[in-house]
């Protein structure tokens, strides 16, 4: 059962990080700007408040205080998923945030911080999809479609471990956004939407009872930020994260993100 208690548990992040580090022991970068781009589409890491069209999101509180221990000006940005690492790795912004899953072949184009957050892939479905419960009886429904965009995670789980391994497979209907995605999802276009547990707990929360998450945890993630390869952003950052996660920051916006918040109140 997809619960609270499960998404913290999936959220550990203890043994991720680097050995502690006190915000006394954090260089200063002088106040500079520094510009984070991020797609806005992964509640509630980050994401446009419906009632208020403010950007917001656990990312967006971790990141504003990196910023504010590090001694930096963020200048926000959006740009769509399949942009962002290539922007990333070519110097049009200093840092990326969108869940970005730590990769090695991602590796070859950019740097990652030390994760920050741990998660897992679920299966998002309607609220009222009875024809299978899990990845092995999905992919024996021979007309379930799934929706997912290109080079993610999601879209290789999908190929991969619960399909045939061919990527052309027509089965995977692919999308720009996560958000539409759902929106495929929630109109009946598709049946399925593989995403991690962050993700899945916000779409769930807001839909008002109209989606679900069924089966196991498909794997685990470690997500980072990215920056432009050689970045002297990376270890600031760094040393800001195991601060944030040594006095206790990060558990607090799990808390926050995870538990209290409720989109749509």
């Amino acid at each position: 059962m997809f619960s609270r208690r499960a998404v913290l548990a999936g959220l550990a992040a203890a043994a991720l990080m680097p050995a502690i580090a006190f915000a006394s022991d954090l260089p200063d970068l002088g106040g500079k700007t520094v510009v984070v781009v991020t797609e806005n589409a992964y509640p509630p890491l980050q994401f446009v408040d419906p009632k208020s069209g403010e950007q917001i999101g656990w990312e967006y509180d971790a990141m504003n205080e990196i910023a504010k221990r590090l001694n930096f000006k963020v200048g926000y940005q959006n740009t769509s998923w399949d942009a962002m690492i290539q922007a990333v790795s070519d110097n049009q912004y200093n840092i990326g945030m969108t869940g970005i899953t730590i990769k090695d072949d991602r590796k070859e184009k950019v740097d990652f911080s030390d994760p920050y957050m741990r998660s897992q892939q679920f299966m998002l479905v309607r609220a009222d999809e009875s024809r299978f419960t899990d990845a092995k009886s999905f992919g024996a429904f021979k007309d379930g479609l799934i929706a997912a965009q290109p080079g993610t995670s999601p879209f290789y789980t999908a190929v991969y471990e619960i399909l045939d391994g061919n990527e052309q497979n027509p089965r995977i209907k692919l999308f720009e956004t996560f958000g539409a995605t759902v929106q495929a999802l929630q109109a009946g276009d598709v049946d399925l939407v593989l995403t991690d547990s962050v993700a899945a707990k916000g779409y769930v929360d807001a839909s008002g009872g109209k989606l679900k998450v069924v089966g196991e945890p498909l794997g685990t993630e470690d997500f980072g930020f990215i920056f432009p390869k050689g970045s002297d952003l990376v270890a600031p950052v760094n040393a800001a994260i195991a601060a944030l996660k040594a006095d206790g920051t990060l558990d607090a916006l799990n808390k926050k993100w995870f538990l209290d918040y409720k989109m749509g109140e």
